[in-house]
């Protein structure tokens, strides 16, 4: 018999989803000229709500006010009594990713000098630690930290930084968090309710992760040398098809994807950077389609570990939405300008 608890969180996660910000309020912020009619456009979302609360002076104000919004929704979840414990594995092994974001924006900001913003969201953060990470000026000093937070997995890799090393130094070990990342997650995923389905899911993730990683290796002139870079555990690329990519130009990537679907988020890549000529741009169209392969495999999924994976991608994309568009106002860019980068 399913643990009732299922269909309870499954009913509260799935009625939340109503209140995030949708394409009709994107449309409606899109219009706006200035950050406080912007925000008037989505007081009836949940994060709208929360914002109203606060007066807001600057850019930087909003942005770390959007992270705690997550920070506080997370925790609200797991605060839950009758939340099933293979839901709190699923969000404990997910916020992970932002622990991730923070070690990579601390190593930046050890190798140039210049310190990165950091998102209030993790088990570094949990642990209070999070400004320490941003005063860290040594490598050594960011492996302490991971291994205080018992993310000790990280530190062997954070530890092979090399501060003068270069693109590929940098590709290297962010692609090595990134795979220690996902094996958390796969791991996690052998541990609870319909896992091979979210196993899957990760597969599809760690394949769109690696084009990325061989679309900057190409930009930025690595070429084979990125080969140790891949992720292990994709799902429909394998090691060889990737490393055959490498030796090849940005625009000859797409027509060597046997999948048709890579090869057309593959297209869309080669357009948005040859368009901006700006390596961001790999990163942005590459999330986007992530998004969408998992909204197609997580968001049908009820009474299942699942409906918590769906809803912590739900709300981090919101964030990230929201925080583009909010960006592109106070930059007087024209929403227009972005659009190809939001998730609707």
């Amino acid at each position: 018999m399913l643990d009732p608890r299922y269909a309870y969180m499954s009913a509260y996660l799935k009625g939340e989803e109503p209140k995030v910000v949708a394409a009709s309020h994107v449309e409606r912020m899109s219009r706006m000229t200035s950050i406080p009619d912007a925000l008037a456009a989505i007081r009836d979302t949940d994060v709208g709500n929360y914002l109203e609360e606060f007066s807001i002076k600057t850019f930087d104000d909003l942005d770390q006010l959007l992270w705690r919004y997550l920070a506080h929704r997370i925790a609200h979840v797991e605060s839950f009594k009758y939340l099933p414990n293979d839901m709190r594995k699923v969000s404990r092994g997910y916020v992970v990713r932002y622990d991730v974001s923070n070690v990579k924006a601390a190593l930046q900001a050890v190798s140039t000098g210049e310190k990165g913003r950091m998102i209030p969201v993790g088990i570094i953060h949990d642990n209070s630690l999070l400004e320490e990470l941003f005063q860290v000026e040594a490598v050594e000093g960011i492996a302490e930290i991971l291994t205080k937070c018992r993310l000790g997995d990280y530190a062997p890799i954070v530890r092979r930084y090399e501060v003068s090393g270069g693109a590929k130094s940098k590709l290297m070990v962010e692609a090595m968090l990134d795979g220690q990342f996902y094996h958390g997650l796969l791991g996690m995923a052998k541990d609870v309710r319909e896992g091979s389905v979210l196993a899957k899911a990760f597969g599809l993730v760690i394949d769109l992760t690696n084009l990325q990683i061989a679309c900057r290796a190409t930009i930025e002139g690595i070429g084979p040398e990125a080969g140790e870079c891949f992720i292990p555990g994709g799902y429909m690329i394998g090691e060889r098809a990737l490393r055959d990519l490498l030796p090849l130009k940005l625009g000859d990537i797409p027509r060597r994807l046997d999948n048709s679907q890579y090869r057309d988020i593959a297209n869309e890549v080669v357009n948005a950077y040859d368009k901006t000529k700006n390596i961001t741009a790999v990163a942005e169209i590459i999330g986007k389609h992530t998004f969408i392969l998992l909204q197609v495999m997580l968001s049908p999924r009820a009474l299942s570990p699942l409906v918590m994976a769906w809803y912590l991608i739900l709300k981090e994309t919101e964030i990230r939405n929201v925080r583009l568009i909010l960006k592109a106002i106070d930059d007087n860019v024209p929403v227009e300008d972005i659009r190809r980068y939001l998730v609707l």
